[in-house]
């Protein structure tokens, strides 16, 4: 249970990386991932990396520049336009389901411009799934100059899309529905120089 606390990414550029398990059953038709960041990075970092033997790129959540965060469902991206952050928290969820191809991306709470996004594609299920470090081969291949360094917590992945209100309620850290990677119940591995903590602030 990893509640209030944090994984701080101490180097930077760095070859670091926590390593999630999560019980997948099945290739995902839907999904939602939320966590928060505190990072003061200008160059191009990856934050979550879902891959698969087919798809270095399954599910990546990748922010290129300040202005700017990634969303890539099966190696396709859609780019979605923020706000310079004010060197606080930042608190993301990004969610899409094959149905419509609709992607959706959430900051701090508000929702952004919904976008298209490979519509009836399968996430497939066989997957490495990473914190700090950018996937180019299925557990592997990185370029330490897209990693991470900075504060990384309340990292969820749901096999669903959430709700408006369950949006929210991720945000304010609120009751949340049971998740594939969760949390206050995570199973990890820590690979390099990463430290667990407690969060120092909300």
């Amino acid at each position: 249970d990893l509640y209030r606390k944090v994984f701080v990414f101490r180097k930077d550029p760095s070859d670091a990386y926590v390593l999630l398990r999560a019980k997948l059953e099945q290739p995902l038709q839907n999904f939602t991932v939320c966590l928060r960041s505190y990072t003061d990075l200008t160059r191009p970092h990856s934050l979550f990396s879902y891959a698969t033997k087919a798809q270095d790129n399954e599910i990546l959540l990748f922010k290129p520049k300040p202005s700017e965060y990634r969303l890539y469902v099966g190696g396709k991206f859609v780019t979605f336009r923020v706000p310079e952050g004010h060197g606080d928290w930042e608190h993301v969820c990004a969610s899409w389901e094959s149905a419509t191809g609709i992607a959706e991306f959430w900051l701090n709470g508000k929702p952004w411009p919904r976008k298209g996004l490979q519509r009836g594609y399968m996430v497939g299920a066989e997957a490495a799934i990473l914190l700090g470090q950018e996937q180019d081969a299925f557990g592997g291949g990185f370029d330490v100059y897209n990693s991470f360094s900075g504060e990384l917590t309340d990292v969820y992945l749901w096999d669903a899309g959430l709700s408006p209100d369950k949006m929210r309620a991720a945000y304010q850290s609120l009751r949340l529905p049971p998740a594939v990677l969760a949390w206050k119940n995570l199973s990890y591995e820590v690979k390099g120089d990463v430290v667990v903590k407690p969060r120092l602030r909300e």
